[in-house]
Formats: C-alpha cells, structure tokens, sequence
C-alpha cells in the first residue's frame, strides 16, 4: 500500500512539473508579445528603426541629390494619381503613420547583407562554408535605405546590355586587369564591354556554345533550362538566351569581384551563391543542362557531394558538360601549373562518381566532356550491388532545397516500369512546354492542384497581366524592363504571361508556401528559387537538451526570435518587383518595413512594383513606402471596385548618394 501511495506522489509531482512549464512558456510568450507590441508600436515620440541602425551602421541623413534625375535612359516616371476611385462597404483604416528612413552611407552602396564580408569570416573555410549564406540577426538587420552610388546611370536595354554596362553603376576594374587574355570585360571609357569570352572560351561564348551543339541538341526544344555553375560574368548564358535556352548563372562573392553584379547589369539571370555544404536552393528534376567551365569545383571529392547534387537537380536525361580541368590536360598541364598524372587522377575520380551516379559519358572532345543522366532509375537500383556507394536516399523531399544539407546518397527519380520510360513524366519540347500540363501536377504528385487549376491559372494571368498594361503605360514599353522578380509565383503564370517581352523572370517560392511548386515552375520551362522573406530562429532538435526544456526553448523562440532575409543579390538587381499576397503571406510573422526595405535595395531607381494584396494591407504599405520615397497608388481589382484585394503600383524615385568628397582619395 505504501508503495502504491508513492508511486502516486510521484506521478502527481511529474504532473505538476509538466503544468508548471506549460505556465511557465505561457507567461514568458505573453511578457514576449506585449514587448513586441509595445516595440512596434508606431508612435510620434519613438523609432526604433533608427535606434537599432545607428548601432549597427552609420546611416546619412543628408538629402537626395536631386541634379542626378537626368542620368537615366528613360523618361522621367509620371506623376500618379492619387485620388479615390472606389468606395467600400467597409471603410478601411486610413489613419496610418507615416515614418521615413535614413539613407544609408555611400559605402553601403553594395551592400548584400546575407554574404557580408566581416560575418563571413566568423565561419570555417573548410569546403568554403564562408561563402554560404549567413543572414544578420535581427539585432543587426540595417534599416536604413541603400543608395545608388553617385553618376549612377539606366541600364543599357536589351540586348545592348549583353555587351555594355555603365562603368558608374559597377564601378571595378579588377577583372578588367585579372582576365585580360580571356576576353571576360573591357573597360572603355564611361562603360564596360563584354566581348563574350570566358576563361575555356577566350575567342567567344558563341563559338564555344557551337562547339557543344555538336555534342548535344541545343536547337530542337528538348533543352530549355540550364544551370552555370561558377558562371564569371556569365557570357554562357548571355548567348544561349538567342538559343531560346534560359540560364540560372550563380558565383561566390569572392575575389572575382562584382561577377554575378556585372551579370545583372547585363540583364542576364543570375544569383551569388555556391556549392558548398548545402543543397543549391532549387527543386529537384528542375535543369536540362548543368554546365561547368573551369568553374574549379573538387567534383569528386567529399565522397562526390557534389556531383551528387548536381544529380539531384537534373531532369532524368540532362546533360552535364565539364570543360577546363582536367578535360584535356595533356593540351593544357603546362598553362595549369599541374602535372598530367595529377590530371589523370583527378579525371578518373570523376569518371568513377559519374559511372556511380548511373550516367553514361556521351562524348569527349577537345576541351569539352558530356556526360547524360539516365532517365529513370530500374537498372540503377539493380546495379547497388555493384555501386555499395552511394546509396538511395530514403525518407527525404527531394525538393527541400532551403538550408539543407548536402548528402552522399542518390536522389531517386520516381519509379517507372519500363526502362523506356521517362521517370516523373516526359516533358514537352519548348515553346509547347510553357503551356502543357506540368508532369508534376499530370500525376497528380502536387495535392489539390489539378489540370483544370494550372490551365484557370494560365488564363487568370493572361488577364491579369493585360489589365497591369491598361494601368500603367510603361508596362507597355518594350525594353523597358528587363529583370523581373515574382516574389510569390505559385505556378508562374505571371512570368509565363510575359514571355513575349524581352524580360525574364526570377520565379520565387516561399518554402512555408502551403504547396512547393517550384518544380511546376521550371518544368513550365521558366526558372526560379526559394526565398523565404521570414525565418525564426530555434534550438536544434539535435542539441542534448532535456525534452520538455527544449519545448520550451521552442515556443520562446517562435514567440520572440524571427526575423526577415535578404535575398543573394546585389543592390539594384531588378527593374520590377511583383508579389501575390506577400504581406498576407508574413503577416503576424516578419515587420512588414523589413520585406519593403529589402525591395527598395534590390529595386533599381525608376523601377517598378506591382503589389497584389487585401486593401488593410496594402494601406499600410503604402504608408511605409511613403517613407521610402515611392510614388504610389492602390488601384482597383481587376474584376471591380467591390473586390477587398487590391493592386498598389509604385514607382521609386532616382536618387544616388552624393558626390564624392574631392578630399578623400578614391578606390578601385
């Protein structure tokens, strides 16, 4: 009996242990969110932003300079109207403080906070690590506006841009002097020109790419989507466009400098990133080709992570074409400083992780090797007997592609039944394959999402990309804009909807989206990546920590520790940003400045925003977009006055930082 007796005080103890923590979270979330509300709380007697700025950076406050509006190619933006055109059952909130933000110093004026230079040193350079993305904390965030820097000028329109850019806007010579026998980027003047060469193809992208068309198809559609990895100031991609091939380029920011941004300026795809301990942020099955050129990544090393990652984002059947070391090394061991056994090596490991992977070398010629994924996986399963490495993956999302880290199994395609047949479904050759039901939504992999939704989506976007031209006239201008961002594409009817203009688009996903539909995106023959504009911070489920303490370490840390990202891209990346219930998306989770601040660094001046949302929102954006000196109107939906979802069209201002100061010596 005694015994009985003790055993039920203990379990009452345990009880009263387990209510005490949920109490406990409980208090600490409540005291959590009234310090939130009361820190955000917009009021005329505080700012926070600017507090938590000038601990962090120095930030200007002088004013515009307002001698630089004629530096820009197109003409001066309109002036937007302003006035009521509509009225509601339900009268929205318009009392809405406005607040303004500081400029940020000069300095500052190509600033990428994710790939920040000082916080990348903190990590091991061991496979690079340090090149990775590694986002400020929020404590760090620079709410501060980044400046153009001083004469910037409009870029030149396509497909002038693919050979020039304005030595003002990007202003490094370093490559200039560094790749000067490989026709990379002269410098001529107020400008910069792009001859087309790169390092494996010093006489011209295009020769090269000829040469490459002569092992591979590049003309009949079956190729629409490419990945450059390591890509310089991407030529490769700048002439494959004329192919009708759509590239993603991606670098480091490293001692190349300001590659990814030249390639911008010139009007092509491209983010900074690297291979190097994580996944690349793109879904599985997604490229056609995958492309390296002296890109100086150690393939075969790391049990092949790599090349295994590589495998997992191409389509069954790609191509991956290798050039540069140590393709060819007889010809070239002398000019690599290398030794032809070092060479030899070095290729046989690849061959070796190649013929693991179940890829099947097409050709090698001159500088050039190709190599194809098989098209599904029968007789690679068989042959594991052979292959003990690498394995199948087993229990993952092939398409998780946001901080994940690499692996040293094989993706698998998903199962087929016929060695004939193409794993996942065949793709239609392009054009026919923007339009064509994607394989992803055919086999009804993607829940809730049907033919008949995909084909509803493509026409709503037809539809609602006409009406935009009807609102705005400068839609309407060819050339007009170049670089375009979806921050929320769902199935990319938006970029599909465009592309007969001479832009492209960079699709995002959202990882918290609801469904991935990334790889309904680049099976569309568009490109894209994950973003995730929001990220809370928490305790690592792999740490030791004791269950319920861990629990509770969780729930603070939603509660408290979340922050916005920045996106791998240089100041002034594009010429339009276009987002679908964004801010429904993040709202209660991220501060809706953060989002807006972060546009206003990627957007060039005279850039465009077209900003889908309900009208309570978007009035309290164009509060904060006030502030940031955006001329702005909400219009009505599409379909009427009395639609709650509204469109706000803005226009940033040119602005720069001010002229240098004469006394201060300059630097390259």
């Amino acid at each position: 009996m005694a015994f009985v007796l003790q055993n039920f005080k203990a379990k009452h103890m345990k009880t009263n242990a387990k209510l005490f923590s949920i109490v406990t979270v409980t208090l600490l979330c409540s005291i959590f969110y009234i310090i939130g509300l009361y820190q955000h709380t917009s009021t005329p007697f505080q700012s926070t932003t600017t507090t938590t700025t000038t601990t962090i950076h120095k930030c200007s406050v002088s004013s515009p300079n307002p001698t630089n509006s004629t530096n820009t190619q197109f003409p001066a933006s309109p002036v937007l109207d302003f006035s009521t055109h509509h009225s509601l059952d339900h009268q929205p909130n318009t009392q809405i403080a406005k607040r303004a933000f500081p400029i940020c110093d000069a300095e500052l004026s190509e600033y990428t906070p994710c790939e920040d230079l000082q916080r990348s040193l903190k990590y091991p350079r061991e496979r690079l690590e340090y090149r990775e993305r590694h986002c400020p904390e929020k404590s760090e965030l620079l709410r501060c506006r980044v400046a153009a820097p001083y004469g910037y000028r409009g870029v030149f329109a396509w497909p002038l841009s693919r050979d020039f850019a304005w030595y003002a806007n990007a202003p490094h010579k370093h490559l200039t002097v560094e790749k000067a026998g490989q026709n990379w980027i002269k410098f001529e003047g107020d400008r910069f020109r792009f001859p087309g060469g790169g390092t494996m193809f010093p006489n011209g992208a295009d020769a090269y790419i000829d040469e490459i068309g002569k092992l591979v198809d590049l003309e009949g559609g079956e190729i629409r989507t490419a990945i450059d990895t390591g890509c310089g100031v991407a030529s490769w991609g700048a002439y494959l466009l004329s192919r009708d091939i759509l590239t993603m380029s991606f670098a480091p920011k490293d001692s190349h400098e300001a590659q990814v941004q030249f390639a911008l300026e010139r009007g092509v795809p491209a983010l900074i990133g690297v291979i190097a301990t994580k996944r690349l942020p793109y879904p599985s099955r997604a490229f056609d080709m995958a492309h390296c050129s002296r890109c100086l990544i150690p393939w075969a090393q790391h049990e092949g992570q790599y090349l295994i990652e590589i495998d997992r984002i191409l389509r069954p059947g790609g191509y991956w074409i290798l050039s540069g070391p140590p393709i060819n090394g007889r010809n070239h061991w002398k000019g690599w400083a290398r030794t032809i056994e070092d060479l030899q090596a070095e290729q046989s490991s690849i061959e070796s992780v190649a013929k693991s992977l179940c890829w099947k070398k097409i050709k090698e010629k001159n500088d050039i090797a190709v190599w194809q994924k098989p098209t599904n996986h029968i007789h690679c399963k068989v042959n594991r007997k052979v292959f003990k490495s690498p394995q199948f993956c087993k229990a993952q999302d092939p398409d998780n592609a946001w901080y994940v880290k690499l692996e040293t199994c094989i993706t698998p395609l998903p199962d087929a039944y016929d060695i004939k047949e193409t794993a996942g479904g065949k793709l239609a050759k392009w054009p026919q394959r923007l339009t064509a039901t994607p394989p992803r939504i055919a086999s009804g992999s993607l829940e809730g999402i049907t033919e008949e939704i995909f084909k509803k989506d493509t026409q709503l976007w037809r539809k609602r990309v006409a009406y935009y031209k009807s609102v705005s006239s400068q839609l309407e201008e060819k050339g007009r804009y170049r670089n375009l961002l979806d921050m929320n594409a769902y199935l990319g009817g938006f970029a599909a909807a465009l592309v007969d203009d001479p832009s492209w688009v960079m699709n995002i996903v959202p990882p918290e989206a609801k469904i991935n539909t990334l790889g309904v995106v680049y099976e569309r023959g568009l490109i894209g990546t994950y973003q995730n504009w929001y990220i809370h911070q928490t305790p690592s489920s792999n740490q030791q920590i004791d269950g319920e303490i861990f629990f509770v370490l969780l729930l603070i840390s939603i509660c408290f520790n979340c922050r916005c990202e920045a996106m791998s891209t240089y100041p002034r990346t594009y010429d339009l940003l276009h987002g679908d219930s964004v801010f429904s998306l993040y709202q209660d989770r991220c501060e809706m400045e953060d989002i807006l601040l972060e546009m206003d660094r990627i957007l060039r001046p005279e850039g465009t925003v077209i900003l889908r949302d309900d009208v309570d929102i978007l009035l309290k954006v164009k509060s904060i977009t006030d502030g940031l000196k955006w001329e702005s109107r909400i219009a009505d939906h599409e379909d009427g006055p009395h639609n709650r979802e509204k469109i706000l069209f803005a226009v940033k201002l040119y602005w720069t930082a001010p002229a240098p100061d004469p006394d201060k010596p300059l630097t390259d």
